[in-house]
């Protein structure tokens, strides 16, 4: 039986169409997970003990500074994909502010100027939370005009070879594309949307030698592994059969118990909680 990682190519090759990629973004070039280099560093507990707790502490922020910013990023290598982030100090500028949040996240304990050095590229949504509730929409509702928080999901671009390291308490996952897609069953409104916000860019997939081995929209196909593989912050495995847990806290998904019933997956996800 031939295995899973082999394409079968074929004797008829696809008619190739004339091009049809006007008007796109810059081509965005993904490289493989054995380009980076995956660490894990102290623990970074959670700030509130339950929800409530967090919902009280916006309220208070609310009252003091007025709308709270939060910034969240994708970040990708040939489907590799986590939602690092936090919200900003008050007074802050907002991606100096986003870039050491990144940095707190997921740079080396040890790290050298390059480490810290982080391509945020554009603004793919924005969620915005109307009430001191959990619930956050793409969208500000005509009726709100004093919104509590307002979270951007940032596209960072991944150099060819990176550092990173994970907190204790979290882990690194592999989660596709096509597992998240049209899924807020299982990953919540916000996950769930990340495919549509990558649909209009156009990537290229490097391998190990260097070699674009896949472009979209068309080129040819690779095949991939199967199974959720913990890459950092918790035993080098692959996870089958495993479920998640949806957590009614902003829709999202609780990354305490998130596990995974997914293939071939790349994407971290926090264990104690997400914000």
């Amino acid at each position: 039986m031939p295995s899973s990682n082999i394409i079968q190519q074929s004797a008829h090759p696809p008619i190739t169409p004339p091009t049809f990629t006007a008007n796109q973004p810059d081509t965005i070039r993904l490289y493989p997970l054995s380009n980076y280099t995956f660490q894990t560093k102290e623990t970074q507990p959670e700030e509130d003990p339950s929800v409530a707790a967090r919902l009280k502490r916006l309220e208070e922020h609310y009252e003091k500074h007025g709308m709270r910013r939060t910034c969240e990023g994708i970040l990708i290598a040939n489907a590799f994909f986590k939602l690092p982030g936090d919200y900003l100090p008050a007074e802050a500028d907002e991606l100096p502010a986003f870039a050491n949040l990144l940095n707190s996240r997921l740079a080396p304990t040890n790290s050298t100027p390059q480490d810290l050095e982080w391509n945020i590229g554009d603004c793919l949504a924005q969620w915005w939370r109307p009430n001191h509730e959990t619930f956050l929409y793409p969208f500000l509702p005509a009726h709100s005009t004093r919104p509590k928080e307002l979270k951007k999901l940032y596209f960072i671009h991944l150099p060819e070879k990176k550092i990173l390291s994970v907190p204790k308490n979290m882990k690194l996952l592999a989660v596709p594309l096509f597992e998240l897609y049209d899924n807020t069953a299982r990953y919540g409104s916000q996950l769930s949307a990340i495919p549509h916000y990558l649909s209009r860019y156009r990537f290229e997939f490097v391998d190990e030698e260097g070699r674009v081995r896949r472009v979209m929209p068309g080129g040819e196909m690779l095949g991939g592994g199967g199974g959720i593989k913990v890459l950092a912050g918790g035993e080098d495995e692959v996870v089958d059969n495993a479920k998640t847990k949806e957590e009614e806290d902003d829709d999202e998904v609780d990354m305490k118990n998130i596990k995974a019933e997914i293939g071939n997956v790349e994407g971290m996800k926090k264990e104690d909680g997400a914000d």
